[in-house]
């Protein structure tokens, strides 16, 4: 059984930061691709970043450059460091587990699901 916690949301200002956490727990974490999705209040479940299981990352363009994915096969966790917050980066942010190596921006990818936590940007 695969299971995703994520840790590290909260109350922020406008142009401050917040680290978030993913711990995996199940499978051998380093051989899958990993993703992080978020979901505003009223809106659909959108792509934020993913990490494939070589490192390689990809982003959405409403986060690049400000917000940076790593993976820490050690650990079984995969990071989500988020800069320069706006407000309209408030929403549940949830950890995503690959199907398989890629970890791109569609849903149907990803087999597993954090509970996701709440990450609030203040104006």
């Amino acid at each position: 059984q695969v299971h995703l916690v994520e840790s590290g949301g909260g109350l922020v200002q406008a142009g401050g930061s917040l680290r978030l956490s993913c711990a995996a727990s199940g499978r051998t974490f380093s051989r899958y691709g990993m993703g992080w999705f978020r979901q505003a209040p009223g809106k659909e479940r959108e792509f934020v970043a993913g990490i494939n299981s070589g490192g390689s990352t990809y982003y959405a363009d409403s986060v690049k450059g400000r917000f940076t994915i790593s993976r820490d096969n050690a650990k079984n966790t995969v990071y989500l460091q988020m800069n320069s917050l706006k407000p309209e980066d408030t929403a549940v942010y949830y950890c995503a587990g690959g199907r398989g190596t890629i970890a791109n921006r569609f849903e149907e990818n990803y087999n597993y699901w954090g509970q996701g936590t709440q990450v609030t940007v203040s104006s």
